[in-house]
């Protein structure tokens, strides 16, 4: 199971959130940058980028950052947030996303999402199915829709999505566990490798995590706030 840190960016800055709330944004690192040399050093070879900012506006912003990073760390990275259009998804992989993560596009735009499945591959797109109540939630978590999210996996999984990162938006920032019946659930009603997010506290968690067939966990706060260590993750890493 791949471990993989990740850094949320609000103004270019590492920040974390509490249930997708925007006010309860907290800042944990002015420089991204060093966060993620921090998480190379400790034998870390994975990030999940989130553009904060874009993900509420609705086109990327915080791509200079994901160029930096790039630059400095030899961490592959899936960059998320933001990206809507042609143009986004191109500045997103010129500026060294090895992946991206496509959420409420998939949703409200289900045509140009099936378009970039086809024009880069199922190697590089990977189906953001954030959920609030098992309903997916889009627009950086600020709508909710009525659609569930395991049928909304299996209807992409038909359309050749093979990753899944799915995040239950009540466990995000919460350090309270993550929600492992419905990744169960998941992982029994479809057959695509998925990345549990949100909630993940414990090397128990992550435990639990690989035990049920998860093919990689997201681990966040937990690591802003001490909860787990760099030095813990080194050893699964």
């Amino acid at each position: 199971m791949k471990i993989i840190p990740a850094i949320d960016l609000i103004d270019g800055k590492c920040v974390r959130l509490s249930e997708g709330d925007y006010a309860t944004k907290k800042v944990y690192n002015e420089n991204p940058v060093e966060v993620a040399r921090q998480f190379e050093a400790s034998g870390v070879k994975y990030l999940h980028l989130v553009d904060l900012d874009g993900a509420k506006a609705g086109k990327i912003i915080n791509y200079k950052v994901l160029e930096s990073i790039v630059r400095e760390t030899q961490l592959i990275v899936d960059f998320g947030g933001g990206l809507r259009s042609d143009e986004d998804l191109r500045i997103a992989f010129e500026s060294g996303a090895s992946k991206i993560t496509g959420g409420s596009i998939a949703v409200k735009n289900p045509t140009l999402f099936e378009g970039w499945l086809e024009r880069y591959g199922t190697d590089k797109i990977i189906l953001g199915a954030d959920c609030k109540n098992r309903n997916i939630a889009t627009g950086g978590w600020l709508d909710t829709s009525e659609m569930d999210v395991i049928e909304f996996i299996q209807a992409y999984q038909q359309k050749g999505i093979s990753q899944v990162i799915c995040t239950d938006i009540s466990k995000d920032g919460m350090l309270a566990g993550p929600a492992i019946e419905l990744y169960r659930e998941i992982l029994n009603q479809t057959d695509v490798a998925l990345v549990a997010s949100g909630g993940v506290t414990t090397l128990n968690d992550l435990e639990q995590l690989k035990a049920i067939g998860c093919s990689g966990a997201i681990i966040g706060k937990a690591l802003y706030e001490n909860k787990l260590s760099l030095k813990q993750i080194e050893s699964l890493c």
